[in-house]
Formats: C-alpha cells, sequence, structure tokens
C-alpha cells in the first residue's frame, strides 16, 4: 500500500481546487467522490441549475411584461421538461471544466466511491485501503429534511431532485424562507405556478437587513407569491398524488409538490471520523483558523465545515488549505469581508455588518442610503426597485446591503473598498460611467457629503469668499 501525499474526499468546489493545485505542484494527490461525476452540488444541484432556472424564468416574466417596454406582452407555454433538458445542458457544457481526464493529466488520482476512515491515517474506498501524509474533507452538506408527521409518505422534492421535473406543478408549496426557497418560489411563480411560501420564524431572510428583506418580501407578494411568516408546517398527507400541508394557526394548504427548503446539513455520516478521530457535531467538522481538524494533518473546507455555505467560501478555504497542506506556510482565514447573495430579481446582497450589528458592537453608524428609482439607468431598464443601504462609521464602510437590479455584480465594489480600507471618500471621487447601475455607489456616499456641502455653515463661507476675492 503506497502512502499518497494528499488524499483529498470531495469532488466539488474545494476538493477540486486543492486537487488541482497540488497536483500540478508535483504532489502524489487522490481525489475521491462518492457520486459518478466530479463538480459536487454546486454544478448539480446548486448554484448552476437554480441559476439557470431562474434566468429562465426572468424571460417568461419579461415576455409577460412587454407593454412597459412598448412592445406586445406575450405569454409563453412553459414545458418544465424542456426547460429542464436547457438547465441540464448548461451544467453539461460545465461539466467539461471538471472532466476526471482533465485533473488525471495533472497527474492526479481520481476515484469514485465511497471513502471511509480506518484510522487517522488511511482510508477505505471499496476494496483499496489507501494510506496519506495528509487529508483532506471536502464532502459538502445536504437538504436538511425536517421530522414532520406524514412528509416521507407524501412525498416532497429538494434542490436535488427539483430540477428533474418532468411537469410544471400547479400548487406549489415551498417550505423555508431562506434564499433556496425564495430562489425557487419567485422561478416557478414566473414560470407559472401558485406558490405558497411557509417559514416558521417571524421574518423571511434572518439573516439580512431586516428593512430589505422586507421590501423584497413586499415585491415577491405583488408578484402574487403567498407567503406565510411564523407559520410551522406540522403534518402532511396524500390522497390521490394531491398533498395536504397542515401548519399551525389551522392553516391548510393543498399542494401537487412540496419543496424543503429549510436549511443545509453537513455530510459527515458514514464516513469513520470517529475512527480518524475528527471531532464532528451537528453542524459539521471543527476546524481552526487554519482549516486543521482535531488531527492536524486532516483538513477540512466548505459546506462540511462551514461558517458560510457558499461555493466562494469553499473556494476561498481551500486556498487556506493549499497553504497550509501543500507549501507549509501557516496562514489564517479572514472572515471580516465575506459576500453574499440571495439571487430573487431583484436581488439581494450584502457584505459585512447590517446597521444592528453595528450598534450592537458599540458603535454610532452613519447609515447612508440611495434608492434605485433615482438611477437614470434602473428607470431605463424599467427596475426601478430597491435601494443601497450603507453602513460606515468616520468614514469608512462597515457593510452595505443591496436590493436591486445585479445586486450581486455591483456588491463587489463595496467589497473591494472593504477589503483594501478604501473610504467613502475614495468612492466619491471615483468617476463613475455614465449611464450606469454603479452609479448608485457614488450617489449614495454624496448624500453624506451634500449635508455637509449645502449646510448653513458653508452657504455662508461660499458667500464670503465670493465677496473677499475679485
Amino acid at each position: 500500500m503506497k502512502r499518497r501525499d494528499l488524499v483529498i474526499i470531495g469532488g466539488g468546489a474545494g476538493g477540486l481546487v486543492v486537487a488541482s493545485v497540488a497536483s500540478q505542484l508535483g504532489l502524489k494527490v487522490t481525489l475521491i467522490e462518492k457520486n459518478d461525476k466530479l463538480g459536487g452540488d454546486c454544478l448539480h444541484s446548486g448554484c448552476v441549475p437554480s441559476k439557470t432556472l431562474i434566468h429562465t424564468a426572468r424571460v417568461a416574466w419579461l415576455m409577460r411584461r412587454g407593454r412597459e417596454f412598448g412592445l406586445d406582452a406575450f405569454a409563453p407555454a412553459i414545458d418544465l421538461a424542456k426547460v429542464n433538458e436547457h438547465v441540464r445542458s448548461v451544467i453539461e457544457r460545465i461539466q467539461q471544466h471538471d472532466d476526471p481526464e482533465r485533473f488525471r493529466a495533472y497527474g492526479c488520482e481520481v476515484i469514485f466511491g465511497h471513502a471511509e476512515f480506518i484510522d487517522s491515517h488511511s482510508i477505505q474506498v471499496g476494496d483499496r485501503r489507501i494510506a496519506g501524509r495528509r487529508f483532506v474533507i471536502a464532502t459538502g452538506s445536504g437538504p436538511f429534511i425536517p421530522p414532520i408527521d406524514g412528509l416521507e409518505d407524501a412525498g416532497f422534492i429538494t434542490n436535488e431532485t427539483l430540477f428533474s421535473l418532468r411537469q410544471l406543478p400547479g400548487r406549489l408549496v415551498v417550505l423555508g424562507g431562506g434564499p433556496v426557497g425564495l430562489e425557487m418560489a419567485q422561478a416557478f411563480s414566473r414560470l407559472g405556478s401558485h406558490v405558497t411560501i411557509v417559514e416558521r420564524l417571524p421574518h423571511l431572510l434572518p439573516h439580512e437587513d431586516p428593512e430589505l428583506a422586507e421590501s423584497l418580501r413586499e415585491l415577491l407578494q405583488a408578484e402574487g407569491i403567498i407567503i406565510h411568516t411564523g407559520t410551522s408546517a406540522e403534518k402532511v398527507s396524500a390522497e390521490d398524488g394531491r398533498r395536504t400541508v397542515a401548519c399551525s394557526g389551522d392553516l391548510q394548504l393543498e399542494a401537487d409538490q412540496i419543496l424543503v427548503a429549510v436549511g443545509r446539513r453537513p455530510t459527515v455520516d458514514g464516513m469513520g471520523l470517529d475512527a480518524a478521530g475528527v471531532e464532528h457535531d451537528s453542524r459539521g467538522i471543527k476546524v481552526d483558523e487554519r482549516m486543521r481538524t482535531s488531527r492536524k494533518h486532516i483538513f477540512a473546507c466548505g459546506d462540511v465545515c462551514g461558517p458560510f455555505p457558499f461555493t466562494h467560501m469553499a473556494e476561498y478555504q481551500a486556498g487556506i488549505v493549499i497553504s497550509n497542506a501543500v507549501f507549509r506556510f501557516p496562514k489564517k482565514t479572514d472572515y471580516s469581508v465575506v459576500p453574499w447573495v440571495t439571487y430573487c430579481d431583484p436581488e439581494l446582497g450584502r457584505v459585512g455588518l447590517t446597521e444592528q450589528q453595528a450598534i450592537d458592537a458599540g458603535m454610532q453608524p452613519t447609515v447612508l442610503r440611495f434608492p434605485f428609482k433615482d438611477i437614470d439607468r434602473a428607470l431605463a431598464e424599467v427596475e426601478p426597485y430597491g435601494l443601497v443601504k450603507m453602513v460606515t462609521h468616520k468614514g469608512k464602510i462597515l457593510g452595505a446591503s443591496i436590493l436591486g437590479p445585479h445586486a450581486g455584480e455591483l456588491l463587489h465594489e463595496i467589497v473591494l473598498a472593504m477589503k483594501t480600507g478604501a473610504g467613502i471618500g475614495d468612492i466619491s471621487s471615483t468617476i463613475h460611467a455614465y449611464p450606469t447601475l454603479a452609479q448608485i455607489h457614488r450617489r449614495t456616499v454624496n448624500t453624506y457629503y451634500g449635508k455637509k456641502l449645502f449646510s448653513r455653515r458653508t452657504r455662508a463661507l461660499v458667500r464670503w469668499i465670493n465677496r473677499l476675492l475679485p
């Protein structure tokens, strides 16, 4: 049994980044993926298919809104089977980047099968035992299925199965008011389903700025989505293919399909983590700032260890793993500037602190805001919804939330400013092309300078200077 330099368990975003770099640097690397394809949840049942479906639904929505653009409105016939065929075609195109042969060409051994630790330095895959000097666990997460009476028997879909649907459900009940629930609820509503969201917490998107989350709720409701917050699904029954969801408050909901989107759970079961001495709990594998587990030669990255369930976070953490496990150069994680986006329409993006979090941290933040309805490009594209809300302190940006068109793209100017220490003055003095949505950043920070510029004191100073000088 030969000893490998690095054994990676999980062929998703984090595992692939580590495998690519380590193998190209000449290490003896083995990559193990339990499914028959590389790419992980993001490619096959997460980011890629969901954003493809969201865009398709937006196209259908725009077609119906034709009159707003001076065109004839047109209601397209929706064939979900064809829509999901398009989704799969996008997945297959991107899958080429994750072709196992590409990694084998780098010198990386790729194995498909279930990996289980035998001890802290060896794993079993089928009838083969593999020993390694160092290990990386990047097994991701899967949908959490709540213990609701009758749910299993009645049947349900998750993000792992909804892209295989052949027929559009006439009535869709979505359990969960988080990002996945809202994104898919809006997409299916725009495709033609009658959608109802059930969220047990008082508010949607509890990790977002409450003001903007509530504004998004109002926009979704205006599109016809029914939303019940502070409501729990208690029992599900089925008869003749029709499902009934009994909720708290004597609420009864009829459904053709039930989408479960109440959260994620790390994939740690059946891996032999106890045999390896790797500490873990219901939140996943415990790691330190260098992404090391309780066994210092075993690393973890991505959803399996958190704290953020984002593909871009898995890729970032993979970089930390490479520094520590491959280059043997100590490097720690820095989560002070982490952006994320809920891809509804309009999108809701956030980075850093919210207003309340800044107050809770003992600061007295200055909150700057500007609406998209006053941005010319937003008006030209008939997208005058939402605003930028920037949380600042002494000229520095503590955080920002953006609800509006292309918020995910616009967010990165703020991310870069925070990462480099640039202040609101730097944004104000930066020329922004006209007409662009990005002008909203300059307009937002200029609300701060506008109050100073047109103050009584400044106006008096200007009059005095103009009387004094010829």
